[in-house]
């Protein structure tokens, strides 16, 4: 069984307010890209990785993935415009002999081999699965024309999807291709699109993605 990770990081970040691309800003002395990179180099289940990078970003991606030792290689190629794009240029470059692929935020460092693994074992069997938690607070739809809010939701069957996200190589490679043009802002939805079944494995409320500055400082203070 050949399973393949693919780390979207060509993002701007535009919301972290940073000089430099999120995935490279240091956490405890370490680029956030790079503790990503090191969950999946401690699980046996995991033969590789590639790393979807901004263009103008690429030789730094290179170049910090290179400063650190890693059991599994690692292939850094360019990305696309949006998240979509960066991960069907980078199953673009995987090998033909994979089974499974495993799509995770670079900027979601806090994730434990435990959940993933959890989580390949269940793809094997469902062919689509993705990392999820309960939402904890009230959730409210409101009408955007005036801010009312016309609906508050049931709490009990409404989840947060995390990544990782695990697919079957022929499942996501069709999602993707039949999925140009859409604006998906994560796999499963390509994948739910094409008629697949998607099953929920619950995460951890600790995997959080770094999306601003306070994000960056509750990671470090979960690493404590």
């Amino acid at each position: 069984m050949r399973i393949q990770v693919i780390i979207p990081a060509a993002g701007l970040g535009e919301r972290f307010q940073s000089d430099i691309p999120k995935p490279l800003t240091l956490l405890k002395d370490k680029p956030v890209l790079i503790h990503s990179l090191e969950i999946f180099d401690k699980s046996d289940l995991i033969q590789g990785m590639i790393v979807a990078a901004p263009e103008e970003h690429q030789k730094d991606f290179e170049a910090a993935v290179a400063k650190y030792s890693f059991k599994k290689p690692i292939k850094v190629v360019v990305g696309g415009k949006n998240r979509q794009e960066s991960v069907a240029n980078a199953l673009n470059t995987l090998d033909p002999n994979t089974d499974y692929v495993v799509v995770h935020d670079a900027a979601r460092p806090l994730l434990t081999v435990k959940v993933l693994e959890a989580a390949i074992h269940a793809c094997v069997a469902y062919k689509a699965v993705i990392v999820a938690v309960p939402v904890k607070p009230t959730i409210k739809r409101i009408d955007p024309m005036n801010s009312e809010v016309n609906a508050t939701l049931d709490r009990s069957v409404l989840w947060e999807a995390q990544t990782p996200q695990i697919f079957a190589y022929e499942l996501l490679t069709q999602a993707h291709k039949q999925g140009i043009g859409l604006e998906a802002t994560d796999d499963a939805f390509l994948a739910e699109r094409f008629g697949a079944k998607v099953k929920v494995v619950q995460g951890e409320y600790r995997n959080i993605k770094i999306t601003t500055p306070e994000d960056l400082k509750i990671a470090e203070a979960l690493l404590e």
